[in-house]
């Protein structure tokens, strides 16, 4: 199958629009009004009613507008046609934990991915009404408008932002060191808790950059190609090709991602230098 045609991308766009909004006007109804929240298998990977509801309703629109797509939904797992060159990744609340403590920094996020490489991408965050667009080749908005990465180019001016996986009491194989090597080497690094929403940030200059482990596809292909179309940088650890199962994302406003690859393999050395 061919890459699709800018009306193509246009469409697809259309559809992961409806699908963040619609899917955000329930979050927004049910932020304080949750009856359960319970915990996914591992301490703190919470699920609770809406993300249950805004996923069955961004599931809804897909089946209806795009019905021969595969799709890959945090909840509900894959769904569809398996020999589809379309996949649809869905966080329907992408910051779980955030809001089921009424903290606003959630979002929606839609990504479609051809041939497994994000194409387009929806994120929206109900609770200050800001809504991130890209497809390929058609440039990255912040409601509507155009957005650019950063031009901090210096590692030392930077501020950064990353998050810990659920994992993270389970095992060795953590970011803390390199949170704390990166918060020594610039002007500060912050968690979010939202990978979606940490992505759109650095795309739109809030942020210089972002790494973290542990992610599913659903957490970062909407923001990918959100960074991407705004001029920034993704890539593995160590600026390799970017392969979405390995869970491993280093996202940049590119000019600092070889100094931040560079940090990340100096980090647990250091700590340990630090404690000695």
């Amino acid at each position: 199958m061919e890459f699709p045609n800018q009306k193509e991308l246009e469409i697809f766009l259309d559809v992961a629009t409806e699908a963040v909004m619609t899917a955000g006007v329930i979050l927004e109804n049910l932020v304080d009004k949750l009856e359960k929240i319970e915990e996914k298998g591992r301490p703190g990977d919470l699920v609770t009613e809406a993300d249950k509801k805004a996923e069955i309703t961004v599931l809804n629109i897909l089946k209806r507008r795009v019905p021969h797509h595969q799709i890959l939904a945090e909840e509900s797992g894959k769904i569809g046609e398996n020999n589809s060159d379309y996949l649809w990744a869905i966080d329907p609340l992408d910051g779980t934990t955030n809001y089921a403590h009424g903290y606003p920094a959630s979002a929606v996020s839609v990504g479609l991915l051809w041939q497994g490489k994000p194409i387009v991408g929806a994120v929206y965050n109900p609770f200050n009404k800001e809504l991130f667009r890209a497809a390929k080749g058609l440039g990255a908005t912040l409601n509507y408008r155009p957005i650019r990465v950063s031009q901090t180019s210096d590692l030392s001016n930077s501020l950064l932002v990353t998050g810990f996986a659920y994992d993270r009491r389970e095992t060795k194989d953590t970011n803390y060191p390199e949170f704390c090597y990166l918060t020594h080497l610039t002007q500060g690094v912050r968690r979010g808790g939202s990978a979606s929403l940490d992505m759109v940030s650095v795309a739109c200059g809030r942020l210089d950059g972002y790494w973290e482990r542990g992610l599913s596809p659903w957490d970062i292909a909407a923001g990918i190609i959100i960074l991407e179309e705004a001029g920034g940088k993704v890539t593995a650890y160590d600026q390799s090709p970017l392969k979405l199962e390995t869970g491993r994302l280093l996202a940049t406003n590119g000019k600092i991602h070889q100094s931040l690859s560079q940090a990340l393999t100096e980090a647990l050395p250091w700590l340990k230098a630090f404690y000695a």
